[in-house]
């Protein structure tokens, strides 16, 4: 068959296959530890949590079912243009050990080019193994930097010299989302799954759109949205990007479990985070927009900025929050430069793309509240990353005061001592060890 017509045969295939395979994306992901949607454990606090509750050691029976603790999740948005991950390239930044983390949460766009064959074959997991690799590195070296600088002892490493574990890992076309937690949380953390929607080509695939990531720690719901919405300057483009999170958030869906119980959409959960290249531009003429960025106007720029005005608007989106942008637009640069592009003479072709804060991290729910929110000065990309670091309030479910104070108890101390000493071949044994040793 000549080659132009078995083209045109097999590319009609490759896009049905596509569009289907999208509509079956089901709870697939890489994690360092499987999930079936069901695991829980018993609901033990954290020995601080126990020491505060009962700071006397004083037994009491008193029944106290819920409380609330907090704890620290890093927040990170990244397109990385196409870029390849590089062996040994600096990842310190997005894991600052001067404020560590519980949870850090790494969102990247056009991991891969965003060509035809990209958009339509299939997943290139090699990629997101490489970036995986990097944080780990990263996060590994966090915990030896943390150690030293405050003469600590030796943390207990696993294998790979991390205490943090990736518990999802999800990829689709150029869009990658990691979440790693810190190894005590792990026990507490249940019902992870994953939920993709493409909005690109055709609607449906996935050069453009969302992969959705949900879990249960303790008792609170977590959602978190990694996106890339509709590019484009032209008056009108806006709705495009309204319109893909709109799509988003309806046709995003979780399982339920099976008591139904959990939740399946997206505003559903306790606390959501939506990150990503969302692309909204400013409204203005693209040399008035250079003037205020020569000028470092940020609050004069931002009351052109397109998410900002559709934030007030409170329609698309209605309860979300945005914190105070106090660093300069995150788009276009010439990448490995910190000159925005245009500022040079345009080749015959080229697209005029004024600055602008398509980077983006918002929030809603209660509990959620932002404690930083930079950019980060990496030049991989024509892109500056985005970071955002918040303390959540998470809902815990305590057991009667009597049962946490017989866990600090010297009874309790000689009990799972005996199993030691015993070889006891009990999965309680090993329970008991596990809580001692929080």
């Amino acid at each position: 068959m000549p080659g132009g017509v078995k083209g045109e045969v097999m590319w009609p295939r490759l896009v049905a296959s596509k569009i289907l395979g999208r509509k079956l994306v089901g709870n697939n992901f890489v994690a360092d530890f499987p999930s079936d949607g069901n695991d829980s454990l018993m609901e033990i606090p954290c020995f601080n949590g126990i020491k505060s509750l009962c700071p006397d050691n004083s037994i009491t029976n008193e029944v106290r079912e819920e409380e609330t603790r907090n704890i620290k999740v890093s927040v990170s948005t990244w397109n990385v243009g196409g870029v390849t991950a590089i062996d040994g390239f600096n990842m310190d930044e997005f894991v600052d050990p001067t404020n560590a983390c519980d949870i850090y949460v790494f969102g990247f766009q056009e991991v891969v080019p965003l060509r035809v064959e990209n958009v339509l074959g299939p997943e290139k997991s090699k990629i997101s193994m490489q970036w995986n690799s990097l944080i780990r590195e990263a996060l590994a070296k966090r915990d030896k930097q943390i150690v030293e600088e405050n003469k600590l002892k030796p943390i207990n490493y696993n294998n790979d010299n991390s205490s943090f574990r990736c518990v999802i890992s999800k990829q689709m076309v150029g869009i990658l989302i990691s979440i790693w937690v810190r190894d005590e949380l792990r026990p507490y953390l249940r019902n992870a799954s994953v939920s993709c929607v493409g909005c690109g080509v055709m609607g449906c695939l996935g050069n453009k759109g969302s992969v959705s990531v949900r879990f249960i720690l303790h008792e609170t719901s977590f959602c978190f949205v990694c996106s890339h919405l509709a590019s484009g300057s032209r008056e009108g483009d806006h709705k495009c990007r309204n319109s893909n999170v709109i799509e988003i958030l309806s046709r995003t869906i979780f399982p339920q479990g099976p008591s139904l119980d959990l939740p399946s959409k997206i505003l559903d959960h306790d606390q959501v985070i939506f990150l990503g290249d969302l692309n909204y531009r400013i409204s203005l003429a693209d040399s008035a927009t250079r003037v205020l960025v020569n000028k470092a106007d940020w609050n004069a720029l931002l009351q052109y900025d397109q998410l900002r005005m559709e934030l007030k608007e409170d329609q698309v989106f209605e309860g979300w929050c945005e914190g105070s942008i106090k660093f300069g637009p995150t788009y276009k640069y010439y990448p490995n430069s910190d000159d925005y592009y245009g500022r040079l003479e345009f080749k015959k072709g080229e697209k005029k793309r004024a600055p602008a804060w398509c980077d983006r991290i918002i929030w809603r729910g209660e509990g959620l509240k932002q404690q930083e929110y930079e950019r980060v000065e990496s030049k991989l990309s024509d892109h500056r990353p985005v970071k955002a670091i918040f303390i959540s309030q998470v809902k815990v479910k305590l057991k009667s005061q009597a049962l946490q104070n017989f866990f600090l108890s010297e009874r309790y101390e000689n009990t799972t001592n005996k199993y030691l000493e015993d070889d006891f071949p009990c999965k309680n044994a090993k329970f008991a060890l596990q809580v001692r040793d929080l």
